[in-house]
């Protein structure tokens, strides 16, 4: 039989997506980590086949005291992923300590290692979204979620780990399974609420003269996209270093909300709302992945266009819940 194959944050958005693939492909063998919590997550694991389930503090135990079973590969995914988090200590213990003994643990068992970025290490994005080794020591991330991705990246690059292992700065990926992410769900889930509800959707307010409401751009990228990615590196050992995920396309958020009511047989009603203060000088106003790289590293297939992922979503997903 061959070796288990570790998902972390396995009930998570993109894991939970993730190890649906892997069943798809013929992959059961599977050992899932993540943290239930109390708030229904675990619905997401419904469905899905796997060999085990540990919370994540058991699985390190196993790790640290050398009883972890032989893996053939460890996907990375989780992480506390709230960019409005604000304990620092929390955020590094969970994102930048854990991840790494993960991956000293791959890299001294042979096992594959792909881990979860983030597109928050570009911070404002004045610095450009170029995912090559030299631009990654200048980056600035805006809040302390994007500083404890970048941590290890940059950890990975100065103990020249990169070479070994492969990294996916996620941009902004929607699809779903995310209905457990509260405030951090995409905005297409919320704005579907927001339709049902009111009619309407609301949207930030732009405070830069160069945007007018409603045109900050985002690259978005639909969920099986952002697996199919993932599943590409983790079959390719030989490709390794940092890689950023994103359609390589900025698109507006009114675009985007344009494409909901679309997808629902409505009429787009967008009203503009104050952002909070606390919101005003950590937003990014734009952001789009160099996919020059990725290619580079063989992924050939095009990315679903906006639309058709927002169709999707909304009609074999969002609507027959």
């Amino acid at each position: 039989m061959a070796k288990l194959i570790v998902v972390t944050g396995a009930a998570g958005f993109i894991g939970r997506n993730i190890v649906a693939a892997l069943n798809h492909r013929g992959v059961d063998n599977l050992l899932l980590v993540d943290s239930l919590g109390k708030e229904g997550k675990w619905r997401n694991l419904v469905g899905l086949g796997y060999e085990d389930l540990l919370d994540p503090q058991t699985y390190l135990s196993q790790v640290l005291s050398g009883k972890a079973p032989a893996a053939d590969a460890v996907i990375h995914m989780g992480a506390c992923s709230a960019t409005t988090e604000r304990d620092a200590d929390y955020l590094a213990q969970n994102n930048y300590h854990y991840t790494r003994r993960l991956c000293e643990w791959c890299v001294q068992n042979d096992a594959r290692f792909v881990y979860a970025s983030s597109a928050a290490t570009y911070g404002d994005g004045s610095r450009g979204y170029n995912d090559d080794d030299a631009s990654t020591p200048t980056l600035q991330p805006l809040n302390m979620y994007g500083y404890s991705k970048h941590m290890f990246d940059l950890w990975a690059l100065r103990t020249g780990l990169l070479g070994r292992i492969a990294g996916l700065k996620f941009f902004n990926v929607y699809g779903p399974y995310e209905d457990h992410k509260g405030d951090m769900r995409s905005v297409i889930h919320k704005a579907y609420g927001q339709i049902l509800q009111t009619g309407e959707v609301q949207l930030f307010k732009s405070y830069r003269p160069d945007y007018a409401d409603g045109q900050q751009k985002r690259d978005f990228i639909y969920v099986k996209d952002a697996v199919d990615v993932t599943l590409h590196l983790l079959a390719r050992r030989e490709t390794n270093g940092l890689f950023n995920c994103g359609a390589g396309e900025a698109r507006t958020w009114k675009d985007l909300v344009t494409a909901v009511f679309l997808a629902m047989g409505r009429e787009p009603n967008i009203r503009f709302i104050d952002m909070p203060e606390t919101l005003r000088g950590k937003y990014q106003y734009f952001t789009q992945a160099q996919t020059a790289k990725l290619r580079r590293a063989g992924y050939e297939k095009p990315f679903t266009k906006l639309e058709d992922g927002v169709r999707d979503y909304v009609v074999n997903y969002l609507a027959i819940q």
